[in-house]
């Protein structure tokens, strides 16, 4: 028997199949996420026509799910930590199944407003989950890759969401987009309970009569030989605790990942939540529309791939910092360029997605490198927790914009400081990478 940490058999082995599956599964989740969040954007040209809500209402409803989403990533970030990752996103994929589905029955806004928020609950706990596994699953060569490529699940879930939800709305109302949304969620929870089992870093840490055992089914399944012994409980400092990242040697992190992620949040989701009513007050159809909201997810997802493989030879904290200027300036320049063909706003939003997912990218990466393993799902669930406040704050902050009579130039520029801001933080960040 190897007397080996499982920990570092993990790290220094080759990925077996079965983490590719694993890491496969959770950018699949992160790819569900995309199409959950974004299906109210899709849906809202429809919705506010048929119930005749203005744009501070609608701005509102734009913001539900984040703020269940930030709740979510609060509360069950330290969750995950402490019952573990798979139960919770198994649970969280029921929540998020049943929200969609009751968005499809209901009669009023305040009925929809209930049920995204509580679709977004289950988004936030299982973003803080999968970021944890990911980092968990992956070896120490291809972890920042692996990191990269979850993230990129997102833009290609929106983007895919994006295709078809332009096909539902061309067939039937908005509520076909929920329904398919609920169905493709309750798909997933047979396949994390199968392909996605609890990881040796979090086996670990939560130690009971069977670890041992469990452990080395684990390693079995990863294609290595057996340990014949666990190595040493960590010491009473090292449990999870929601203190924790708030001790001296953690705090200035959080602070700064957090403000930074926030900061470029409340940018990033202006071009994800109000893209499709902007096309459409321009004269273009809802279905048209959605396309140009395809074309941002389309540049996200090329720009988070194209970030996660450079940044394997280029510094993360400065590939990321250069992402977020980019991202600033794109994010002005899509309101204030006067632009107004739709192949003109869709090269503009492929540009503008390109490098504000590369940066999202990029502080996930830094999220799961900065937190030790006792706290790395209580640490990103703070940090994704606080940051969808801005999520939450972005699609309202720009319905009172344009209801104060600020013109889209205005309201684009000023939204797009986010970005700036968070490079700011990053820049004043010490960061210590971990493995």
């Amino acid at each position: 028997m190897n007397a080996k940490d499982p920990r570092d058999i993990v790290d220094n082995a080759p990925m077996s199949r079965a983490q590719i599956v694993a890491v496969a599964i959770m950018v699949g989740l992160n790819a569900l996420d995309g199409f959950d969040v974004l299906s109210i954007s899709f849906a809202s040209p429809g919705i506010a026509a048929e119930w005749g809500i203005d744009r501070v209402a609608l701005g509102a409803v734009l913001s539900m799910e984040l703020i269940g989403m930030a709740v979510g990533s609060l509360v069950l970030g330290g969750v995950a930590d402490r019952v573990g990752r798979q139960r919770t996103i198994l649970g969280c994929l029921a929540v998020m199944a049943l929200g969609m589905a009751m968005v499809t029955q209901a009669g009023s806004i305040a009925e929809l407003s209930i049920w995204r928020v509580l679709t977004g609950l289950g988004i936030g706990g299982m973003l803080a989950s999968i970021n944890a596994v990911t980092a968990e699953f992956a070896n120490a060569r291809r972890r920042t890759i692996a990191m990269g490529l979850m993230v990129i699940g997102y833009p290609l879930g929106a983007v895919i969401g994006g295709l078809i939800s332009a096909e539902l709305l061309v067939l039937f109302d908005w509520r076909a987009i929920f329904w398919f949304g609920s169905l493709l969620t309750a798909c997933f929870i047979p396949l994390v309970w199968a392909f996605a089992p609890e990881t040796a870093q979090y086996l670990l840490v939560r130690r009971g009569p069977h670890t041992l055992e469990r452990i080395n089914r684990l390693m079995a399944r990863f294609g290595h030989g057996p340990v014949s012994a666990l190595p040493p409980e960590p010491s009473g400092k090292d449990k999870p605790s929601l203190a924790d990242i708030f001790r001296p040697g953690l705090l200035a992190t959080t602070v700064l990942v957090t403000f930074a992620y926030f900061a470029h949040i409340v940018s990033f989701y202006f071009i994800l939540k109000w893209t499709p009513k902007i096309v459409v007050d321009i004269g273009f159809p809802a279905p048209e529309a959605a396309g140009v909201l395809v074309a941002a997810n389309l540049g996200g997802a090329i720009g988070g791939g194209i970030f996660g493989f450079a940044v394997q030879k280029l510094p993360l904290k400065g590939a990321t910092i250069a992402m977020l200027f980019g991202s600033a300036l794109m994010i002005a320049l899509f309101g204030a360029s006067g632009v107004r063909t739709l192949a003109g706003l869709s090269a503009l939003a492929f540009v503008s997605g390109l490098f504000t997912n590369s940066a999202v990218s990029g502080l996930y990466v830094i999220f799961a490198r900065s937190f030790p393993t006792h706290v790395r799902a209580t640490g990103t669930g703070f940090a994704i927790g606080i940051g969808r406040g801005g999520a939450a704050l972005s699609p309202i902050l720009a319905g009172v914009l344009f209801e104060a009579g600020f013109s889209l130039p205005w309201v684009s520029t000023l939204i797009a400081m986010g970005s700036l801001f968070a490079a700011f933080a990053l820049i004043t960040m010490r960061f210590r990478p971990r493995d």
